[in-house]
């Protein structure tokens, strides 16, 4: 749902975006709509890959490729020495059924592009083309990594491990996602923790099977499951100061093979959600006192597999002051800023944020007079494909001012 404060959607002064990136835009959907036919799932973008490699051949832009086995990074150095600022785009998909009825719909079933990654992937390389044809304006140089299995289960840590900030080193890194929470011509900008951590578990409860009418003959898993259930909220309402804001969500819970059958076991499935990185290691241990202690009650047995994901995506102030005093040079008025913004979306840039400061953004991609208002991760997600040129322009506007 689009937030309340900001559901019209601005009409967009083009006035604000150079020529030679206007010029871009029938590049930009082409680009974007032949990644969208072609979706991939995280560690498998061999034909994504190739796709990039090839517009960045035919540019002329150096870059190497198999960096985390599908990861590229492009490299744009200027004629002058100076800092070294990363852009970073995901090139995945998700395994989703695609249900838009649109000429450059996906073409592999059961995957699809319903995060805005193929956006992602076409505003890098439009800021690639750019820069690569302004490479004498700014000082420095610019790595664009074009990294692949954001959705899970992750490639910047790879990327990371195989040097993508070094040779040369990075000093700060920037990165946007398409947002259709925010309507086209919106940005949202957090100094501090943007998006939050991410950390899951399986849990299998072992009681004793039997028949519905004679309980006392059995150790429901139902029973000590719903309890498990409802225990694990006291975790955020009452061990975790509600000032660090949390969410623990069971998503799966599955259990029994008749109606008139005790269930011997049940299996749940669910995710912890977090800013505050100093909690890491505390949900795991609580979750497993709790778990403990109600099956040692009901006299049931369990296995519990608990691992941490992506820690939270935290801004530096430096770099999302630049960003959004760019931002704010392209949408034009402070109301489109959305600032402190958070959300508890998990997001493995937080990797990159862990090593260099840099900031991750929001841009709003949403446009209701279009039909273009689906969710992330919906069968019908669709985005104004006009944000690409304002994708494009923040990200020259921050490589030239950092790189100045």
């Amino acid at each position: 749902m689009i937030l309340p404060e900001i559901l019209s959607t601005p009409s967009i002064d083009f006035s604000k975006i150079r020529p030679d990136i206007l010029l871009l835009q029938s590049k930009l959907v082409q680009w974007r709509r032949q990644l969208h036919i072609q979706p991939e799932l995280g560690f498998h973008e061999q034909v994504t890959g190739m796709f990039i490699s090839q517009i960045l051949t035919t540019i002329g832009i150096p870059h190497k490729t198999g960096i985390s086995k599908t990861g590229i990074v492009a490299t744009i150095a200027s004629s002058q020495p100076g800092p070294v600022l990363a852009i970073r785009a995901d090139i995945d998909a998700l395994p989703i059924q695609e249900e838009n009825e649109l000429p450059y719909r996906s073409q592999n079933d059961g995957i699809m592009h319903a995060c805005g990654h193929d956006g992602h992937t076409a505003i890098a390389l439009g800021t690639a083309y750019y820069l690569w044809h302004h490479r004498h304006d700014f000082k420095g140089t610019i790595k664009i990594i074009f990294q692949p299995a954001e959705e899970s289960p992750g490639g910047a840590k790879p990327m990371i491990n195989e040097g993508v900030l070094k040779s040369p080193d990075v000093d700060a890194i920037i990165g946007l996602h398409l947002w259709n929470n925010f309507p086209l011509g919106t940005v949202g900008i957090s100094s501090g923790p943007l998006m939050a951590a991410v950390e899951c578990f399986h849990l299998d409860i072992f009681g004793k099977g039997g028949h519905g009418a004679m309980p006392y003959q059995t150790v429901d898993s139902v029973i000590v499951g719903a309890q498990i259930i409802n225990a694990l909220q006291t975790i955020v309402s009452r061990n975790v100061n509600p000032l660090n804001s949390t969410v623990i969500t069971v998503g799966e819970l599955h259990a029994g093979t008749g109606l008139n059958l005790i269930a011997d076991k049940a299996r749940m499935s669910g995710t912890v959600r977090y800013f505050n990185p100093n909690l890491k290691g505390y949900f795991n241990q609580r979750i497993e006192e709790i778990v403990s202690g109600i099956c040692q009650t009901f006299g049931a047995t369990y296995e519990l597999d608990y691992w941490w994901l992506y820690p939270p995506v935290i801004n530096d102030k430096k770099i999302a002051d630049l960003v959004c005093s760019v931002a704010m040079d392209v949408v034009k008025t402070s109301d489109r800023i959305v600032s402190s913004y958070q959300t508890m979306v998990g997001e493995d840039m937080s990797f990159f944020l862990e090593e260099i400061p840099g900031c991750y953004f929001l841009l709003g991609s949403a446009n209701q007079d279009k039909g273009l208002t689906n969710p992330h991760h919906h069968p019908r997600f669709n985005f104004d494909e006009t944000a690409l040129l304002i994708g494009v322009e923040i990200f020259v506007g921050v490589a030239e001012k950092f790189c100045q």
